[in-house]
């Protein structure tokens, strides 16, 4: 289960942590432009806070297929008034901040983000390790090949891919070790870089790539593994994202990462119930 020391006070789960997404960009793939201004950011956060989410994960920067890549100022621009809103207006949550950039985290940690979640695993940018490392922040480590360009259209995984994403755990994990003990969170990367059916076996078998009995997040919600599976649309996901959330908790998974906070919530319940 997840513990973290961050800005003095020690966070301890007892259960699965359900981290609500918050995308404060244009163009993410599912919810993007849905919340734009201050007043839209906060009643969102506020709604997924009183629906159970125990982390809130801003992310200023779209990874979706084709999205548009953009510059560390405009990700500044979007990400520093929304974290600052949202931690004067909730003091006590705990706030993820999405980035693969040293700069955007140094700038978030210091206006009192806790967590890092950086969908390249450190390797977009190459001081994000010694970063974390030096500092001990908590830190999502997510599996990923290739660069950001070509994140989604080469290098896509078809075979042994727990293999694949153990090793780079490894790797990766090793480095970090390097400054010291850590607070790592693995992430499989579900989604990025990978074909369905590694998706759908990443969610199915997390102890083949879980090391060192670390937490485990999954971020499965209405992505193309179930809309493309389902000849559906993201927005008609909803359903099959709560079937593969069920899924991943019973296979042992420590985090989900969801845009329906109040479904993944009834369903950490139901699924607890089950495992009596």
């Amino acid at each position: 289960m997840l513990r973290l020391n961050s800005r003095g006070h020690f966070f301890s789960f007892d259960r699965p942590v359900i981290m609500g997404i918050m995308n404060v960009t244009p163009d993410s793939f599912f919810d993007g432009g849905k919340y734009q201004g201050l007043s839209a950011i906060l009643e969102h956060c506020r709604k997924m806070i009183s629906e159970g989410a125990d982390i809130i994960d801003i992310g200023a920067f779209s990874t979706r297929s084709n999205g548009a890549i953009i510059s560390e100022e405009e990700e500044s621009d979007r990400m520093l008034p929304a974290l600052k809103a949202i931690r004067k207006e909730f003091p006590d949550i705990l706030i993820s901040i999405d980035t693969f950039r040293q700069n955007i985290a140094y700038q978030s940690i210091e206006e009192g983000a806790d967590i890092i979640n950086d969908i390249s695993g450190g390797t977009f940018d190459h001081k994000m390790i010694p970063y974390i490392g030096r500092n001990h922040i908590p830190y999502i480590l997510m599996h990923i090949t290739g660069k950001l360009e070509t994140m989604h259209h080469e290098d896509i995984i078809s075979g042994k891919v727990c293999e694949k994403v153990k090793r780079f755990f490894e790797c990766q994990t090793e480095k970090l070790h390097e400054f010291g003990e850590q607070q790592i969170i693995l992430d499989p990367g579900i989604g990025f870089n990978k074909s369905i059916e590694c998706n759908f076996e990443l969610a199915n078998k997390i102890d083949e790539y879980r090391i060192s009995d670390l937490p485990v997040m999954i971020g499965i919600s209405h992505k193309s593994l179930i809309y493309k599976t389902l000849n559906i649309t993201p927005e008609e996901s909803s359903n099959g994202t709560t079937v593969m959330n069920t899924i991943a908790l019973m296979k042992g998974a420590d985090i989900l990462r969801v845009h329906d906070v109040k479904e993944a919530v009834e369903t950490r319940i139901l699924v607890g119930k089950s495992n009596i």
